[in-house]
């Protein structure tokens, strides 16, 4: 009975109209990212992009499954998304009580993320991309020098993993971007470029996001944590992993 009630809920959903999916412009420009772009000191340069301004939700991603049956769980193939792929959902086609339609929909692979960011004619946002959004408030581009605005940040690092998400929509940032910070760890789009052994950074890699954990937290912005540790673990994961807080959003090129 619950299972039939559930599939009645989520059928009713997905036969209204679904509403598009919102993209707000940003600026780009440069940027110092905790990333140097030479491994030492140099500013990023980000171009100006358009970044989807909520999270990917379960309901969402239900109505993606349901038009690309290969990424159900019962039907994705290993080599594309691990074991604990949507588990969190009561059916390959039930997100129940568990995962409800307006929370980000989590336990997804980054080629999960970036298939459904193409049904969106998108893609995954750089680290760059992520990292300049995300630095926002909603009255300043750039709030990281607020001691105040890191430790709020850093509260949420403190939560139990295993509370229940709550739905996406929280205050904006001066972009009209939400939940960039405080709800789930983003995929993006150069995850598995963010470390590499330090041997080679010294010897002159051109690759712009290569760089050994260690190296990246003696370079700069050593106070926001919050961001550094979001690269240690997007750069310990590979392609195919999940986790239970682990969402993602899209972006657009201009």
């Amino acid at each position: 009975m619950r299972v039939r009630l559930a599939l009645a809920w989520f059928g009713l959903m997905l036969a209204l109209p679904a509403a598009a999916a919102e993209y707000v412009a940003l600026p780009g420009g440069t940027f110092t990212s905790v990333l140097p772009a030479d491994g030492k000191a140099a500013a990023a340069q980000v171009a100006p992009f358009r970044l989807r301004t909520e999270l990917v939700t379960n309901g969402e991603f239900l109505a993606f499954v349901q038009k690309h049956p290969q990424w159900q769980r019962d039907k994705v193939a290993g080599i594309l998304a691990d074991a604990r792929y949507l588990t969190q959902w009561e059916a390959p086609l039930v997100p129940g009580g568990q995962a409800l339609p307006r929370q980000p929909v989590t336990r997804v692979s980054w080629f999960a993320a970036q298939a459904y960011c193409e049904s969106e004619g998108a893609r995954l946002p750089s680290w760059y991309e992520w990292e300049f959004a995300a630095a926002a408030d909603a009255t300043r581009r750039d709030a990281r020098a607020d001691p105040a605005w890191r430790e709020s940040i850093l509260g949420w690092y403190s939560r139990p993993s295993s509370s229940a998400l709550p739905e996406v929509g929280g205050v904006a940032n001066v972009y009209g971007v939400r939940d960039m910070n405080g709800l789930v760890w983003e995929w993006v789009d150069d995850f598995n470029a963010l470390m590499v052994a330090s041997d080679s950074r010294e010897q002159g890699d051109p690759d712009l996001l290569k760089f050994c954990g260690a190296g990246a937290i003696s370079l700069q912005e050593k106070e926001n944590y919050a961001v550094l540790m979001r690269i240690a673990m997007l750069s310990a994961l590979k392609a195919a992993d999940t986790t239970n807080n682990l969402g993602f959003r899209c972006a657009k090129s201009n």
